[in-house]
């Protein structure tokens, strides 16, 4: 187990460029179930595989603003530190960060507001195609 482990783990840090001999990290070891580890590092694995049809950067900007809005430090720093690792700019950094803000802000004050789903869906595809 703990060599599959090892070897799903490196997986998971490949994008960042990073390689540990021992496999997983403590804060791997320590916080999940032995029996399930090998399964949720290689999820997150596949994520980065060579089929990934997004770019290592852009997938730890995803994170990063996901993870500000959770929010969960841990993950803020991993994916912060990650980004800029893979050349995220401070802009990009903001920019991740801001995004997922509004989103959040516009889903709060819509869901507030009981807007009917299948009339926003109608409005926003009817603006959609009047800009283009």
């Amino acid at each position: 187990m703990k060599y599959i482990a090892s070897r799903l783990f490196l997986i998971y840090v490949f994008s960042v460029g990073v390689v540990l001999a021992d496999g997983p990290p403590k804060f791997f070891t320590d916080s999940l179930p032995e029996h399930a580890m090998a399964k949720i590092l290689e999820s997150y694995g596949a994520l980065q595989g060579e089929g990934s049809s997004l770019d290592p950067k852009t997938r730890e900007l995803i994170a990063l603003a996901v993870a500000a809005q959770i929010p969960c430090p841990y993950c803020v720093y991993a994916h912060r530190n990650n980004a800029i690792k893979l050349g995220a700019t401070e802009s990009e950094l903001r920019e991740a960060a801001a995004t997922a803000g509004y989103v959040r802000m516009l889903s709060t004050i819509f869901q507030a507001a009981e807007i009917d789903l299948d009339e926003f869906k109608s409005e926003h595809d009817e603006l959609r195609e009047a800009s283009k």
